[in-house]
């Protein structure tokens, strides 16, 4: 760790919870400091604000019991610090860069702050390219950027965190790359699990974990996504890796970033969030970029509040994502897995000049299928199939075999669905999707095309 430097001491003047109010006689701390108080400096304070020219308020990190008017404070000199470098690989760590995984503390070596710049817009890349995740709905309809942001959206319990598992899976298998994991303000369960089965799954070795959990301090969940960040810059910058950083929960990241504004006393803004909400949502986002060295692409779950997609939480995390995968609570309960909404999912990749003539127009044709049927479901309720026109009815029948086409066995769930896991290529994918257009497999019955890989494997 780093020598501490202008060491000086404070004393402690007011403790309101996570808020810590801190004086200096000599020399104060600059905002985002880091200060360490209590017994054996156990209590970890980030400075957030200077009250006056003696007086600093900062936000505890760390559960603040045993603190007092009157206790001594350390200015460490430097700000939040993780370390960095290859021997990350395989660990799991909390937002101070402790390993939390029962293994060996990682001592030495290279510590860098979590408070970085993001690459001036001179230096990044400026090549659009899509990155495949061998999920046949996503490549296809909403095809991901290398060195973007996708976002997925989707209430409780639609299978965000599943396909986030997928994902890190295939892109260990498919692109070589390393997978960094942030878990802001989810369960320990999930992080206990989520541990075991990379582990099983063995991709392990190329992934990074770190955790903000919901058990935490609000400091500490609203600054795990910084602490990601930096460790994810090392690789693509130094280590000139392409990096998938999957976050889990960007929403978790705005609702920690409302409660310290809570606690700060600033006054909310509308439904409640804290005024800062976009300053604080970009300072994060725009670190995720690509340069000519290597590309940081990152996958976020987001949480829709009561599926509300008009809250200003999913209203701000829309203007930065490059891909927005929606997934549908209605498709899950009709077993379509993954539980993605064609219609509403979408992404700023598919157009002619970047994704291709036959991706693009293929695309459209699955679209335009699936929105025919979306609009004869109402008809075919009341009156029943027979009624509908012939070419109506071929549009059904294309479109029911399409929704099934395009749900997929995982690696992930090998264990509960009890069928191996598929990885597709985009262009077996596409074939896929052309062959059923055409109506070559109209003669099949519709369970034949559900949970396959390509489109080979119709019995």
């Amino acid at each position: 760790m780093a020598v501490l430097n202008k060491t000086s001491f404070g004393k402690v003047v007011s403790v309101r919870s996570s808020v810590i109010d801190v004086q200096f006689c000599e020399c104060l701390p600059e905002i985002y400091t880091q200060l360490r108080a209590g017994e054996d400096e156990q209590i970890i304070i980030e400075v957030v604000s200077h009250l006056s020219d003696e007086i600093v308020r900062g936000i505890a990190l760390t559960p603040t019991s045993g603190l007092a008017r009157g206790s001594t404070v350390i200015n460490t000199g430097h700000t939040l610090q993780v370390p960095v470098g290859k021997r990350l690989l395989g660990r799991m760590f909390n937002v101070f860069g402790d390993a939390i995984d029962g293994k060996e503390t990682l001592n030495g070596g290279e510590w860098r702050s979590i408070h970085q710049a993001s690459i001036p817009l001179s230096q990044q890349s400026t090549f659009a390219e899509i990155l495949e995740t061998g999920i046949k709905i996503i490549d296809v309809l909403a095809p991901l950027e290398r060195g973007g942001k996708a976002g997925l959206f989707g209430g409780a319990g639609v299978g965000k965190t599943v396909l986030i598992t997928e994902m890190i899976h295939n892109m260990v298998s498919q692109h070589s790359g390393i997978s960094l994991f942030c878990g802001i303000g989810e369960r320990n369960r999930e992080a206990e699990e989520l541990y075991r089965e990379m582990q099983d799954a063995g991709v392990l070795d190329n992934t990074v974990l770190m955790f903000g959990q919901m058990n935490e301090p609000p400091g500490a969940r609203f600054r795990v996504g910084h602490a990601a960040m930096t460790m994810a810059e090392y690789f693509r910058d130094d280590a000139r890796q392409d990096v998938l950083l999957l976050i889990d929960n960007i929403f978790r990241f705005i609702q920690a970033g409302q409660e310290v504004s809570g606690l700060m006393g600033q006054l909310p803004s509308r439904v409640g969030y804290q005024p800062t909400l976009s300053t604080e949502l970009a300072e994060l986002e725009e670190r995720i970029s690509s340069s000519a060295k290597g590309a940081i692409t990152s996958v976020q779950a987001v949480y829709v509040p009561a599926d509300d997609f008009t809250d200003p939480a999913a209203v701000h995390t829309f203007g930065h994502l490059s891909a927005s995968i929606v997934l549908s609570r209605k498709r899950a309960s009709e077993g379509f897995y993954p539980a993605v909404d064609p219609l509403r999912s979408s992404s700023k990749m598919l157009t002619l000049t970047i994704a291709g003539k036959r991706h693009y127009q293929i695309a459209q044709a699955v679209r335009q299928t699936l929105a025919n049927y979306e609009d004869l479901k109402d008809i075919i309720a009341m009156l029943g199939i027979e009624e509908l026109s012939v070419n109506d009815r071929k549009t059904v029948y294309r479109a029911r075999r399409l929704e099934r086409f395009l749900t997929q066995p995982f690696f992930s769930t090998e264990q509960f669905i009890g069928k191996a896991g598929k990885l597709v290529s985009l262009s077996a994918a596409l074939d896929g999707c052309e062959r059923i257009l055409n109506d070559e497999f109209s003669e099949y019955p519709e369970a034949a095309l559900y949970m396959i890989g390509g489109i080979d494997e119709v019995k």
